[in-house]
């Protein structure tokens, strides 16, 4: 699925990652994650004087079985590498200032194109080198 606003890259049916492009807009709430993810996705816009209630998140065992990670690109720009999980290359998409990406599954890599800076969010807790396996990519 791919249009101007939001992007879903797959390799067969394995969802590689979602792009949420900066000129991404809708009313509401609308998640673009199926529900067994374990990092979600969404987009939440609601008018002035709208509420959300005040909550808690339950106390849930939840099993993480690998790493899924959330890039927000402040300012700048990168290329986003895709790879499979034999670490053949696959695709790249360009992001800028205020794109979104969720990387989901099988490989990736980076080149900065521009001066960046991007806030990441992902599970933990973090393990260190011991949570990624390195490889020479395209980026190299």
């Amino acid at each position: 699925m791919k249009n101007k606003n939001i992007e879903i890259i797959k390799n067969k049916k394995d969802i590689l990652a979602i792009i949420l492009y900066n000129s991404y807009y809708s009313e509401g709430i609308k998640f673009f994650t199926p529900g067994d993810f374990s990092q979600q996705l969404a987009f939440i816009s609601h008018k002035a004087g709208e509420i959300i209630r005040a909550h808690t998140h339950n106390i849930i065992k939840r099993e993480v079985r690998f790493t899924q990670e959330v890039l927000v690109l402040k300012k700048g720009k990168i290329k986003v590498n895709f790879y499979d999980n034999q670490r053949k290359y696959l695709d790249s998409r360009i992001l800028g200032a205020g794109d979104v990406i969720l990387l989901a599954s099988e490989g990736h890599g980076f080149e900065v194109l521009e001066d960046m800076e991007m806030v990441e969010v992902k599970q933990g807790p973090y393990l260190g080198e011991g949570d990624k396996t390195c490889f020479k990519g395209i980026e190299e």
